[in-house]
């Protein structure tokens, strides 16, 4: 009986989440990116797109806008302060402040520059 009240629970969590249709997601479509720099290495950037499947995809196409930015400054690293993500009849929208630096940052959400756009660049995500 435990069995058969197991199985009932997780036939209903799965008929809550996404059904896999056997094809594969499609490619996100990356729309755009603006910066305006706030003051002196404080950058916000926002972001548009469509097909991002959630949140993760449109804060990496931000942090790969924040790094490119960074580098095209001269600066090595980037540290995040915040993001925010809506979506709206498909789509994605985003705009996250970061600060640029010549030298790592303290906080916990620093980003090697470098490193993030050669990612951003092998997983086919635009930067700026």
């Amino acid at each position: 009986m435990l069995a058969l009240a197991h199985i009932g629970i997780g036939a209903a969590l799965a008929a809550c989440g996404p059904q896999d249709t056997g094809q594969p997601a499609p490619d996100p479509v990356y729309r755009g990116i603006e910066t305006r720099l706030l003051d002196g290495d404080l950058v916000e950037f926002r972001v548009t797109m469509t097909q991002a499947g959630g949140n993760v995809a449109v804060e990496r196409y931000i942090e790969c806008a924040a790094a490119q930015y960074a580098l095209i400054r001269g600066y090595g690293f980037t540290r995040h302060l915040r993001t925010n993500v809506k979506e709206k009849g498909g789509v994605w929208a985003g705009d996250a402040v970061y600060t640029i630096s010549p030298s790592l940052p303290r906080g916990l959400r620093t980003l090697d520059a470098e490193v993030v756009v050669q990612n951003c660049t092998e997983n086919g995500i635009p930067t700026v």
